[in-house]
């Protein structure tokens, strides 16, 4: 007798739905723990260089106590410069290292899958003519602001040591660090709670809030800051990777880089350096 199969009694059928399978915009991760992983690292770039000062002004037996010359001390002094910038590094790799723990639980999920990392559609001449545009609203927001001497230009130009510090951070560092917090880690939960035009406003205004303090003095500079973050950010949306994000961050600070490097090779020392290409914003954090 052949055997009937009857269908399942609605009390064996799993009712529960099934959850949405985590993406770059659907993160496994909150705003709120995403908001962590910021602050987190903000207060590495902070509180590390001070640190760093304060063991290099005990070594060359400088009175830390001293307040009033505290301030010039760590501005003035070539040394001091140099150990806030190495500062820098130990910052960004603590960062990355807590944004991999928080994105992978411990290894669980693979870093930058999770995050995006595809071009995304993104072709070669894309970037080209991104950054090509930048250059130009770059040029355009200098000159009509009159550039100042600010606290980033300050350090490039205590010594080449810096200057060089400066730019490895720029280059190396600062572009993977920076695009995995802002664009990754704080994008995605934020795309998926307001929205992709409110997540572009809200990392755009975060990420230009970090880089005022270096740039307060020039409205140009923080003005071509935002409009860096803005673009970046709406790559993310567009593209729904990271990695065209970071190529792009990244191409817009080695040129940078470059420049300010090759400065003295490339006009006359007599010019005003407020007219330099340094004065170009650099954008390092």
């Amino acid at each position: 007798m052949e055997e009937q199969i009857l269908p399942a009694s609605p009390a064996t059928i799993n009712t529960q739905p099934i959850a949405p399978l985590a993406s770059p915009n659907n993160p496994p991760w909150s705003g709120w723990t995403g908001a962590v992983v910021w602050a987190a690292s903000v207060a590495a770039i902070l509180v590390l260089p001070t640190v760093f000062l304060a063991v290099y002004g005990v070594a060359t037996g400088f009175d830390m106590n001293n307040r009033e010359m505290l301030v010039e001390f760590a501005t003035r002094d070539r040394g001091a410069i140099i150990s806030q910038i190495l500062a820098i590094f130990p910052a960004h790799i603590a960062t990355l290292a807590l944004a991999w723990a928080m994105v992978t639980k411990l290894g669980e999920r693979p870093f930058f899958a999770t995050l995006g990392w595809h071009h995304g559609g993104v072709r070669w001449w894309h970037y080209v003519v991104t950054l090509f545009a930048f250059l130009v609203i770059t040029a355009a927001a200098t000159s009509v602001f009159p550039i100042r001497e600010d606290d980033m230009e300050r350090v490039v130009r205590s010594s080449r040591t810096a200057l060089y510090l400066v730019a490895a951070m720029a280059v190396f560092t600062a572009p993977l660090v920076e695009e995995v917090v802002y664009r990754g880690i704080l994008y995605s939960p934020f795309h998926r709670r307001f929205g992709a035009a409110s997540a572009v406003i809200l990392v755009t205004v975060l990420f230009a809030a970090v880089h005022v303090p270096q740039y307060y003095e020039n409205p140009a500079k923080i003005l071509v800051i935002v409009l860096l973050s803005l673009v970046l950010t709406i790559v993310r949306a567009m593209t729904g990777s990271l990695l065209p994000c970071f190529i792009l961050h990244l191409a817009i600070n080695s040129l940078n880089a470059l420049l300010l490097i090759a400065e003295p090779y490339l006009q006359p020392t007599a010019l005003d350096p407020a007219q330099s290409i340094m004065a170009m914003p650099g954008i390092f954090k």
